[in-house]
């Protein structure tokens, strides 16, 4: 009982404030920037684009600037990759089952990728959605445009985190980030096994369910995964959910028609509203990223779905309910693999800190 406690009260603990305020400056300026100028030429509509490639800025938040602009840069990999391939499909209009089958193999791929180059936030959660999400909107420019905005707002990013060396000139020789100790490459492979298998299975219910927005359940799968032992995963699923239903609520308020939404206190302003709270809900998103995940997505899920309705206009409440529905279905798919892989078998699965898994087979009898 104690330990059910112990979990319950994990879910709504907040943990202590990391100089949370300076990275989440940087990331929001880092969006604001290629956003702004994005508006100010009358194409909002790539500001879904400009965000991902943004979204650069939440890796290395911690770390010296050497340190900062290496693992950036490994970010900027996973996200650019998730952009590219997302308009290929998009240009070449690749869904449903096309987008499950490359998705959940890149997840595995992005799996072992990240696990090699011990990427923070773990995963590749975020190279999945940006996947999705530009596969999911029409590509309004020609693909090289596209991906050149994505590519120019990583560099902007990347220019941004490394902007403090120049007032601080602090340059450590030889710095280091701490490791956990490197994985068995057969530990990898299972882990990556693990997002192939949770992603596919939640994309595959997505096209089966006639959604028209599979990625969020794909999305949703991988988060979990992300965690360092099966209630830290069951955790992120929760709060994948419940703060993604807060969030919803919150997207309402900014989407639905109505005397008391901003759609409705400011006619024919939408898309410059819907991008400046983009700018505004990133810099809220990164203040709980790493003390809160649940409170994160409150804010979180207003962003990706303001850009999806600024890239591809829908009813707003058909693109609510369907996030509510595939983030739901998504986040309880992810955390029965990471149950059931634990347990499948004769053998054992047992997370280790740092996302690793040790197999441990059974012992045998002694003669």
């Amino acid at each position: 009982m104690e330990r059910v406690l112990r979990q319950v009260r994990a879910l709504h603990r907040l943990e202590p404030a990391n100089n949370d305020h300076l990275a989440a400056l940087r990331v929001a300026a880092s969006v604001a920037v290629p956003s702004l100028l994005l508006l100010a030429i009358g194409r909002t509509d790539l500001t879904i684009y400009a965000v991902f490639g943004a979204l650069t800025g939440m890796y290395g938040r911690s770390e010296p600037h050497q340190l900062r602009l290496r693992h950036q840069t490994q970010g900027a990999l996973v996200l650019l990759g998730g952009v590219a391939v997302g308009v290929f499909l998009s240009v070449n209009h690749l869904h449903s089952w096309w987008l499950v089958a490359v998705e959940a193999v890149l997840a595995g791929v992005g799996s072992v990728y990240s696990d090699k180059v011990h990427l923070r936030p773990n995963g590749p959660f975020f190279g999945l959605l940006a996947l999705g999400a530009c596969a999911s909107v029409p590509t309004v420019v020609p693909w090289y445009a596209a991906v050149s905005i994505a590519a120019g707002s990583a560099a902007f990013s990347l220019g941004v985190g490394f902007s403090g060396w120049i007032l601080h000139r602090s340059w450590q020789r030889g710095a280091v980030r701490i490791k956990p100790a490197a994985a068995a490459p057969r530990k990898i492979l299972v882990h990556a096994a693990r997002y192939v298998l949770a992603v596919g299975a939640a994309g595959t219910v997505g096209v089966l369910s006639g959604s028209g927005h599979p990625h969020w359940a794909m999305a949703a799968a991988a988060v979990p995964l992300a965690g360092a032992d099966l209630p830290s995963s069951v955790r992120r699923g929760i709060h994948r959910i419940v703060g993604t239903f807060v969030g919803l609520a919150v997207t309402a308020v900014a989407l639905l028609p109505g005397p008391w939404t901003l759609a409705g206190l400011f006619p024919g302003q939408q898309a410059v509203l819907l991008a400046l709270l983009v700018i505004l809900f990133q810099f809220t998103t990164e203040l709980f990223m790493t003390r809160h995940y649940g409170f994160a997505m409150v804010s979180f899920t207003p962003v990706i779905l303001l850009m999806t309705q600024l890239a591809a206009p829908m009813d707003p409440a058909l693109l609510i309910l369907e996030r509510a529905v595939e983030t739901l279905v998504g986040a309880l798919v992810g955390i029965g693999v990471v149950g059931l892989v634990r347990r499948a078998g004769p053998r054992t699965l047992t997370t280790l800190p740092g996302r690793s898994l040790l197999l441990r087979l059974p012992r045998r009898p002694r003669h």
